[in-house]
């Protein structure tokens, strides 16, 4: 689970179902409420998938979900007012399994880790979210977590 940076919302990603649930935050009194449930895999996809990962963009616009299975990284738009999650795109991992992903702290970039041992960089589109590969690969044997950090100059 993560929160949208207004705090007023959280998503949740719901492993078993591939799905993400959004909800209300009441902070008054540390309760959510559902909103929407939003599917990560299309109607017609009749594979096994399971979700892996959910990330809110840093201005808010965008929430993303990781499928293994599908092996896709799923975008959506956000609506900051009602919560509400309208399908982008879902872009091909660059691998098999993606289980993490990290968007790093300018909003610019999104690192994949596929369990099949690639790290891809794809370009964050600002207007759209959308997600582009860079054509930098890392190789990796299993990655499990990636994590940004600022680095002093």
């Amino acid at each position: 689970m993560t929160f949208h940076p207004n705090g007023k919302f959280a998503f949740l990603i719901n492993e078993l179902d591939s799905t993400i649930t959004s909800l209300a935050y009441e902070d008054a009194k540390g309760s959510f409420s559902a909103v929407q449930t939003s599917a990560l895999l299309p109607e017609a996809f009749k594979g096994k998938s399971t979700a892996a990962e959910v990330a809110v963009h840093p201005s808010g616009k965008f929430v993303y979900g990781s499928n293994r299975g599908y092996d896709r990284i799923t975008v959506f738009a956000c609506d900051p007012d009602t919560g509400k999650l309208t399908l982008a795109q879902q872009m091909p991992s660059g691998g098999k399994t993606p289980r993490n992903f990290e968007i790093d702290p300018t909003g610019t970039f999104l690192l994949a880790a596929n369990q099949s041992g690639e790290i891809i960089v794809f370009r964050i589109d600002p207007s759209t979210g959308k997600l582009s590969p860079t054509g930098s690969v890392v190789h990796v044997p299993i990655p499990m977590c990636l994590k940004c950090m600022a680095v002093a100059d």
